[in-house]
């Protein structure tokens, strides 16, 4: 039998498992941290005229935050947000998000493309919703980021947050694709990235890999994208034509 394991190595699995494991929060800081998660899933939501009568209260509300590195990201995007033309902003919203892949909100994509095992992981969210008593009615597929992030400021950390950490690659792509489309809703996903744990060197790694290669491909009709490669920023991919997902409420 072989000895104990060594204090180094006893140190990385440690200090591996912290970063994965969510630490406990005191309920003012789950409080906070549940309003930052709304907010980023309402300002990711599409800019319809609802929201955009709300952007100077959203505004306000996110300068009230406490300094933190995510209400920072939220500032830099409440800058640009409220000043912009309505109409400007319902375009640039369907280019990032809608007629590009790499920017697509829905996030089982990234890990299983247009295969099988993206039904089973959209029915695998979906029970996991309906597990905690939550039933999402806005229209969305349940991996649509604003209702995935919904649901993790509706339960909390540790199982709300679970497909967040899942899809952390997903987000990585996303994040730097709109960092490359130079879109000031690259601040909003910096902002959730800072409340996830640290990406590893396989994460980076993988993320690299996906943006060279794209998800896996199966075409088996369970695709809200339409044609369209995965590579090209300006391929013409029409949009999924669902409702926009519902507003978040508790924001006061």
């Amino acid at each position: 039998m072989g000895g104990p394991p060594s204090l180094p190595a006893l140190v990385r699995t440690r200090l591996r498992a912290a970063v994965r494991r969510p630490s406990r929060l005191s309920p003012q800081e789950a409080e906070d941290r549940a309003l930052l998660l709304r907010l980023i899933s309402l300002l990711l939501q599409y800019p319809d005229a609802e929201l955009v009568a709300a952007r100077d209260d959203l505004a306000d509300r996110i300068r009230s935050l406490e300094p933190t590195p995510a209400a920072r990201h939220l500032a830099a995007f409440a800058g640009w947000f409220p000043a912009e033309d309505p109409e400007a902003l319902e375009r640039h919203y369907v280019e990032v998000f809608d007629l590009r892949r790499r920017s697509s909100l829905y996030l089982t994509y990234y890990l299983h493309g247009d295969t099988r095992r993206r039904g089973m992981a959209l029915l695998t969210l979906a029970r996991r919703y309906q597990a905690m008593g939550w039933d999402v009615d806005g229209g969305e597929l349940p991996d649509h980021l604003p209702v995935v992030l919904e649901f993790a400021a509706l339960a909390g950390p540790g199982p709300g947050e679970a497909p967040l950490r899942r899809h952390r690659r997903g987000l990585d792509l996303i994040h730097r694709a709109l960092e490359a489309a130079e879109s000031p809703y690259r601040h909003l996903l910096a902002a959730l990235l800072t409340l996830l744990p640290p990406a590893t060197e396989a994460d980076e790694e993988a993320v690299a890999k996906l943006a060279a290669e794209g998800p896996p491909d199966e075409h088996v009709g369970l695709d809200p994208y339409g044609a369209g490669e995965f590579a090209p920023p300006d391929a013409f991919v029409p949009p999924l034509p669902a409702p926009p997902t519902s507003r978040a409420e508790g924001l006061r």
